[in-house]
């Protein structure tokens, strides 16, 4: 039996549905499994002991129709039995019915859904306690007799090697793997998922005034180096004293083991807090007004995690803050966060 699994785009996504695989195996222990993601989300994934084959959708495929209809054909080669799509969008179910697998399982679209055998209505209300990006990726299996387990994670596989790479990369750079270690997701991916400069550089001084030992790494693409640099700077001398800002990694691999080594994650929720989680690394997420808390966050998880959203001090309209989020972060304030996050610090200290 071949069974394919569709996710494409964003790290988080394809960090989270490769938790697939381990109920997969242990349900088709014979089975051949296969990924198809996009190539730059790989790193999160290398390793993975439940996973054959992976398959890349690159930037060319996605934007030539020419290339695109090639890879189908491609697809429709290996013959699979049974094909997952957690993407669900036309591109992806095009995948599916031109794969000729006897099963094809996605998310119900009103425009997509007559391309698969066994289109699966979404979830709005997680039903056992996991986020409902777990929740309704485990849905999914349903249909395979496959049901929900609570102690399934998304997991993230490092060698020895790599992790001992990043401890001498840190010390190379002079981090005192003896002292307590955060990494920072100081910005998020864009601005819509960015708390504001001087309120993030608040929370970093509170959480040097909480312990004056912890070494604070910066994750960030080069293209925000502005913007971390305003944060930096708005920062107390105390706390510039105990940040790190060029420590980073070449790659994301690298990014990965360096986390893997460091006592939290705290900052803008994504995809670096979802790696973190991954390798069992304890985080403190700040969510963005205008995304969903239960999407990405799961009452399961509050005895190693903290989440913070505005919603949960404040009432407001989530419409409207999706369509100007900037707005709604101004009343994200400071103070609801910094006693949430000393005892965050505390706990993950003791």
């Amino acid at each position: 039996m071949k069974i394919l699994v569709i996710q494409q785009k964003m790290i988080g996504d394809v960090l989270t549905t490769a938790l697939l695989f381990e109920l997969l195996r242990e349900k088709y222990p014979e089975a051949e499994l296969h990924y198809l993601i996009n190539s730059h989300t790989y790193p999160v994934v290398k390793n993975h002991p439940f996973i054959d084959q992976f398959i890349f959708c690159t930037p060319e495929i996605e934007n030539s129709k020419l290339k695109f209809f090639s890879f189908l054909k491609t697809i429709r080669k290996q013959r699979f039995d049974i094909v997952i799509d957690v993407y669900s969008i036309i591109s992806s179910a095009l995948i599916c019915f031109f794969s000729k697998a006897e099963l094809t399982i996605a998310y119900h679209k009103i425009y997509t859904s007559f391309l698969v055998s066994r289109p699966i209505k979404r979830l709005t209300k997680p039903q056992n306690n996991a986020s409902l990006a777990i929740e309704n990726r485990l849905k999914l299996l349903q249909p395979l007799g496959i049901e929900f387990k609570k102690d399934v994670f998304p997991k993230i596989y490092l060698t020895q090697k790599e992790v001992e790479t990043a401890k001498a990369f840190l010390k190379q750079s002079h981090i005192n793997l003896d002292q307590p270690l955060f990494m920072i997701s100081v910005v998020g991916s864009n601005t819509d998922k960015t708390y504001p400069k001087k309120n993030m550089a608040a929370l970093l001084d509170c959480i040097i005034a909480t312990n004056n030992n912890v070494q604070l790494l910066f994750n960030y693409m080069p293209k925000q180096k502005e913007a971390v640099q305003l944060i930096y700077d708005a920062t107390h001398k105390n706390t510039k004293k105990n940040i790190y800002a060029d420590v980073l990694g070449k790659n994301l691999r690298a990014f990965t083991a360096i986390t893997a080594v460091c006592d939290a994650l705290i900052g803008n929720e994504g995809g670096a807090n979802n790696i973190a989680k991954a390798l069992n690394v304890p985080t403190f997420s700040i969510f963005s007004p205008s995304i969903s808390k239960k999407s990405w966050f799961g009452n399961n998880e509050v005895k190693k995690h903290v989440a913070v959203h505005l919603s949960d001090f404040i009432d407001y309209d989530k419409g409207k803050a999706k369509q100007n989020p900037k707005a709604f972060y101004k009343l994200f304030k400071t103070e609801y966060i910094r006693p949430k996050l000393t005892t965050f610090i505390k706990k993950v200290l003791s």
